[in-house]
């Protein structure tokens, strides 16, 4: 199943993707689900109602996917947890060793910028980079699971484009909470896919980031060196993991950064992340603060 949170009658809703279109679920099941997390965590059971309720599309229950404004698919997860430096070329581009342990750091719900809005640069730097990365959605409390288990906590997948500036992220030697977390910097969406319609643990797929068209990163993530039963194990080892919160997974080379010479994303870009099989996010790029 494909879900996504639009805003109509200026409220967030479910929206449940289907080939008539998206179908409104507070129209079309009023005592339904009122969130995509809900949904998520109520596993097969609530998502097979969902599924059975969206059969037959009521009237005024569909929106045509053009003119839906999109919302970041969980507008305010509780966690945000980023992986560093996940893809081993990518390391070698930006100079730096290839892990032993996943490079953890936060986002919060301030950076998160929706399909097809704005993505924010700022005036505090020049340095403004891309990163394609699968986002894995958590679907139900988790404490201390097995790598042999990791994936029964999973819900589904996500697109996110981890928008960094570059030289706030190297202030002091490597704050990357900084450069991560300028306001609207971090691109989600559109949708969030179910595990049953994607590879175990989100892999094999084919990711790739283009910038005005001109494909700038393109890899799979089964090359990630942590997979995601091992993100999901070890981060439960430190902490609750609850349903909607979000692991960011790392990117692969091919970052602005990286080049020579070095490409950085200006106001007037538009910025594409596409993951095979979840869909494309879309964020022009606009001046901010």
């Amino acid at each position: 199943m494909r879900l996504c949170t639009i805003q109509r009658d200026g409220k967030a809703v479910v929206g449940v993707k289907t080939d008539a279109g998206i179908i409104d679920l507070s129209k079309q099941m009023p005592r339904g689900p009122k969130s995509v997390v809900e949904i998520l965590a109520g596993g097969k059971a609530v998502q097979d109602a969902v599924k059975k309720a969206c059969a037959k599309p009521k009237a005024g229950a569909v929106v045509k996917e053009k003119q839906a404004k999109y919302l970041p698919p969980i507008p305010n997860p509780g966690k945000i947890l980023c992986i560093g430096l996940n893809y081993r070329k990518h390391a070698e581009e930006t100079n730096n060793p290839i892990p032993g342990y996943p490079i953890v750091f936060c986002r919060f719900n301030n950076t998160l910028a929706a399909h097809n809005a704005p993505m924010l640069s700022t005036t505090h730097s020049e340095q403004y980079d891309w990163e394609a990365e699968l986002a894995v959605i958590i679907g139900k409390r988790t404490r201390n699971i097995p790598k042999e288990k990791a994936l029964s906590a999973v819900a589904g997948y996500s697109v996110f484009n981890d928008g960094s500036v570059r030289d706030w992220q190297r202030k002091s030697g490597g704050q990357f909470t900084l450069g991560k977390n300028f306001d609207g910097s971090g691109g989600f969406g559109p949708d969030i896919v179910t595990s049953d319609e994607l590879p175990k643990g989100g892999a094999p797929l084919r990711i790739m980031c283009r910038l005005n068209g001109e494909t700038m990163q393109d890899s799979n993530t089964e090359d990630m060196i942590f997979d995601t039963v091992t993100l999901v194990s070890e981060l439960s080892k430190v902490m609750t993991l609850e349903p909607g919160d979000v692991i960011i997974t790392g990117t692969p080379s091919g970052v602005g950064a990286g080049r020579n010479p070095q490409v950085w994303m200006k106001p007037g870009d538009v910025c594409e992340v596409e993951i095979e099989k979840i869909g494309v996010l879309r964020n022009p790029i606009k001046a901010g603060k």
